[in-house]
């Protein structure tokens, strides 16, 4: 299968075109620089600069695409932030869309990616694919985006939205922003700890991507976690049994609060995702237990 992807040169893009590469697919990363290879990507990838204009002649050579950009929401959410993080996840399907609609060849299949921000912050209930979507600035961009997705799906195109949990792995991600204060024995839970964090290994992650690719008559929503969401005191719990350190320091609400303002909330308020139509569709995971996945992070 020939394959657009944009995001590819990012931490789940990297690894996700790495197992493109070992299942035989051939893979064009579009780029906002395309000079610039990061270590990780496959040589066999190929980098196109980002351009919507090209995307009918791109369109014509791809059989799927598979959309992972998207502006980091880990950042004071400003009216300008708040801009960037919607178009960038937004933009690029709309800009898929109007190729195909001006003629350029539909792809078979569009898997695009998704956040579980779109369930909003929801406590102690239990969320499935089938759950309806909730309220604030990231619910609402997750709404926004996976409609774009299919919006594709009247065109020809097969689509599925993986909306991704908290992602695991070495060498980025989230627990980049973790390990140089629980490396140090500083780390521990953030606000009250009670909050539920739905996670998924990064290795995971990019084999439900190709699943999702290959697998015929798959479409909808699929929830990219692992079956066992954990509060945020025994994540930081078992961090730090990985890593043998205590994780005894918390993080205060309000310290998060004066530093990034809004965004805060998605460090202190969580959601509790069950993947039942992931699992369900077949789909098996390598790291179901948060020992193993971070054992295998750090």
């Amino acid at each position: 299968m020939k394959l657009l992807v944009t995001g590819g040169t990012g931490f789940v893009g990297r690894r996700f075109c790495t197992l493109l590469h070992a299942r035989g697919h051939e893979a064009v990363v579009l780029s906002r620089v395309p000079s610039r290879r990061p270590d990780g990507l496959p040589a066999s990838a190929r980098l196109e600069a980002w351009d919507p204009g090209a995307l009918g002649r791109l369109l014509g050579g791809a059989d799927a695409v598979v959309h992972l950009a998207g502006e980091p929401v880990a950042q004071r959410w400003t009216a300008a932030a708040r801009e960037r993080i919607a178009a960038s996840r937004v933009g690029v399907l709309d800009a898929l869309r109007a190729a195909v609609e001006k003629g350029a060849r539909a792809p078979r299949v569009l898997v695009s990616a998704s956040a579980v921000g779109y369930y909003g912050a929801r406590g102690e209930e239990e969320l499935t694919e089938e759950s309806a979507p909730g309220t604030g600035f990231l619910a609402e961009t997750c709404v926004r985006w996976e409609e774009a997705a299919l919006s594709l799906g009247p065109l020809g195109t097969r689509v599925v939205t993986a909306r991704i949990g908290v992602v695991l792995g070495e060498d980025g991600g989230a627990l980049s922003k973790m390990l140089p204060a629980f490396r140090l024995g500083a780390g521990g839970p953030v606000g009250s700890g009670e909050q539920w964090m739905s996670w998924i290994h990064r290795d995971d992650l990019a084999a439900l991507l190709v699943f999702a690719l290959e697998k015929d008559g798959l479409s909808g929503a699929l929830n990219a976690t692992s079956a066992t969401p954990a509060r945020n005191r025994d994540f930081a719990r078992a961090l730090g049994r990985a890593l043998r350190r205590p994780a005894l320091l918390p993080v205060p609400a309000f310290a998060l609060r004066a530093a990034f303002g809004e965004m805060a909330s998605i460090l202190l308020e969580g959601q509790k995702v069950l993947p039942v139509r992931t699992l369900a569709s077949g789909f098996d995971l390598r790291y179901p237990d948060l020992d193993g996945a971070l054992s295998g992070s750090v």
